[in-house]
């Protein structure tokens, strides 16, 4: 077996600053919404890729994959979001075994409240944090690795 690559210093420091920053970026997003709308970042990412959509529904197996969720934790996500009225899930026309997410006007209205606070807390916490440089090259840093993952999982 093949001696691993270590990281170098450089390359550890850049690791280590990525995964800190981004679950304390996102544990204070989370903070701000619920704080002021009682809406997880997780429910207002679902409401979002919902809302992005011409009908305002998806397919939950392809709302799992663009959040990157498991589909048995989107199903019980999606579940405590229905009772909460965001949501509905109904059964796909197409395919009986698929179940189709349909955005509710509750869940329009969460997220038309929740998304000042949300942009605000990312431009706050993140983009003004990024010179303009460092912006275009976060994105296309970024961009590359999920091409390299979205091929892997092909």
């Amino acid at each position: 077996m093949a001696e691993p690559r270590w990281l170098t210093d450089a390359e550890m420091s850049a690791w280590r600053s990525y995964v800190v920053a981004t679950l304390r970026l996102r544990q204070r997003l989370h903070r701000e919404l619920t704080e002021a709308h009682d809406v997880s970042l997780a429910d207002y990412e679902v409401l979002v890729l919902l809302d992005a959509q011409p009908d305002r529904r998806m397919r939950m197996s392809e709302l799992a994959s663009l959040l990157g969720s498991a589909k048995s934790r989107l199903s019980h996500q999606a579940a405590r979001m229905e009772a909460e009225g965001y949501v509905r899930r109904v059964s796909d026309p197409d395919d009986k075994r698929g179940v189709i997410a349909e955005l509710t006007r509750a869940g329009k209205r969460v997220l038309k409240a929740a998304a000042p606070t949300h942009v605000d807390g990312v431009r706050t916490h993140l983009i003004d944090q990024l010179s303009p440089d460092e912006q275009a090259v976060l994105a296309s840093a970024f961009s590359r690795v999920l091409v390299h993952l979205d091929e892997l999982d092909e």
